[in-house]
Formats: structure tokens, C-alpha cells, sequence
């Protein structure tokens, strides 16, 4: 049986997750700011799920929900980062307090669950660290350079991570996904109070009031969910996991167009070495 410790269990993807690993048989740890939002997604499974309050900025809150998930389980064998909210300003609008607050949710404290998880994982030779990360972080639209600044810098940290502890049996992997039918472009969307005119026609058209896709994404959390366990499971898990078509998409397009920028510079760029002889 896998112990799961997931973040942000509140709603979409996170809460699909738990409900979905609880239902197949394995324990979890289920954390969100506030316990009692959970309360329904543990309550069938007394003996596998435990509710734990945890607000990720917080480092005592981390230490204290690996701590009860190890007592309670023997140890965390997998752990999702998957806590999150939007932030949508053009980046002359961001907010320093702001982009600070969605740096400490994006970053800094699954970093310190990383850190956390870590010990116990490599006194058993064995886990799992998934990031849940952003479409945004490779498409960088107007707008959502913060939030994909943030989601950027966590699959970076992955992708090291990933290199350090594959020798030590253990596994790290980003998740990508594009537009999911959540909360995320909902009630989870924060957005710069104050902006500034001149961006109306490009991170403008993002603005909340803007943005008519909550409730018509076509991606399903609970197939993300499913897909995210098939990751975990696997032999070799993926080095990065993109789900749904629109991100798949967009995946397929940036490539290209980076593909083309490295192309029609390449005499530029090769230039720069020393002159052979």
C-alpha cells in the first residue's frame, strides 16, 4: 500500500487525486489551509486518509504534516506538489508583495516539502516527488509571466532533482497540464488591482472579467488524476507528463517556434567561440 501526501486537496486536481488514490486502496495524507474542507474525502476511509491543515508558506505547518503523515503511516512514499492559485498582471503591474505571496505558495514551499519528504525517502531507497506545474510555464502568455515565472522555476528545481535522487531509488517528475474544468480560472484566480491602460490589448484580455472559460475547460481532473497514478506507477516514470489536447497543443507549437529562433540564429550563436588556431 502507497502512502500519498498531496497538497491543496480543497478542489480540482488535488482533491480528484485524493479522492481517486483512496478509492483504489492506498493512504493519504489530505492537506488543505483548512482541514474541515476535506472532511467528506476522508471520511469513508477512516483507517487510510488523514486531514491535516497545511498552508505550504508554512514552513512549521510543512514539518508538521510529514511528521503526522509518518507517524501515522510509517512514512511518505509519494509526494504531490500540487497547491496553487493564479496570478494574472502584466509584469510592470505585479505587485512585489504579490509576486512574493505566489512565490512562497509555488516555490519556496514545495521546496520545503521536497526537503521535508526527502530523509525518509532516501533512508528506504524508494518514492516519489510529482510538481505540479503549468502549461504557462512553457507558453509564457501576456499576462501570466509571474505565474509562469513561479511554475518555470519549480520544473527547473524538478528536472535537477530528478538527477540527484534517481541514483537513490527515488523518482521526480513535472506534471503540465493545460485547462482543466476547476476552480483555477474561478474562485482560485487573483489578478493585479490597478492596471495600467496601455496593456489592455495584450494582458488585458486575461483580466478576470475578461476570461469566459471557467466551467467550459475541456479537461476532466479526474482522468488528470488517472493519469498522474499511471506516472507514478510506472517503471519509468516521465521526465514531464503534459495533459490534454489544448496543452499537448501548445507543448507541440512552442517547440517550434523555438526550434525556428534556434535555427535562423545559429551562425550568430556559434560565432561566439574562440577562433580555432
Amino acid at each position: 500500500m502507497t502512502t500519498w501526501l498531496i497538497t491543496g486537496c480543497s478542489s480540482g486536481l488535488g482533491r480528484e487525486l485524493a479522492r481517486t488514490v483512496l478509492a483504489r486502496g492506498d493512504s493519504a495524507v489530505v492537506t488543505a489551509r483548512d482541514p474541515g474542507a476535506v472532511t467528506d474525502v476522508c471520511a469513508p476511509y477512516p483507517d487510510r486518509a488523514l486531514a491535516v491543515a497545511l498552508d505550504v508558506t508554512s514552513p512549521e505547518q510543512v514539518r508538521e504534516a510529514v511528521a503526522r503523515g509518518a507517524e501515522r503511516f510509517g512514512g511518505i512514499d509519494v509526494l504531490v506538489n500540487n497547491a496553487g492559485y493564479g496570478y494574472r498582471a502584466a509584469v510592470e503591474e505585479g505587485v512585489p508583495a504579490d509576486v512574493a505571496r505566489l512565490f512562497a505558495t509555488h516555490v519556496h514551499g514545495p521546496v520545503d516539502l521536497v526537503k521535508a519528504v526527502l530523509p525518509g525517502m532516501r533512508a528506504r531507497r524508494s518514492g516519489t516527488i510529482v510538481t505540479v506545474s503549468s502549461i504557462a510555464a512553457r507558453s509564457s502568455a501576456a499576462g501570466s509571466g509571474y505565474y509562469a515565472a513561479a511554475k518555470a522555476a519549480m520544473e527547473a528545481l524538478t528536472s535537477s532533482l530528478r538527477v540527484e535522487v534517481a541514483p537513490l531509488g527515488i523518482a521526480a517528475f513535472s506534471v503540465e497540464p493545460g485547462a482543466f474544468r476547476t476552480d483555477f480560472a474561478g474562485r482560485s484566480l487573483t489578478q493585479v488591482a490597478d492596471p495600467i491602460a496601455d496593456y489592455a490589448p495584450t494582458a488585458g484580455l486575461r483580466r478576470k472579467e475578461n476570461d469566459t472559460t471557467d466551467g467550459t475547460q475541456a479537461g476532466d481532473p479526474a482522468r488528470a488524476a488517472e493519469a498522474i497514478i499511471a506516472a507514478v506507477e510506472a517503471p519509468e516514470p516521465p521526465r514531464l507528463l503534459v495533459l490534454g489536447t489544448d496543452a499537448r497543443t501548445r507543448f507541440a507549437e512552442v517547440l517550434a517556434e523555438q526550434q525556428a529562433d534556434l535555427d535562423a540564429w545559429a551562425a550568430v550563436g556559434a560565432g561566439t567561440d574562440f577562433a580555432a588556431g
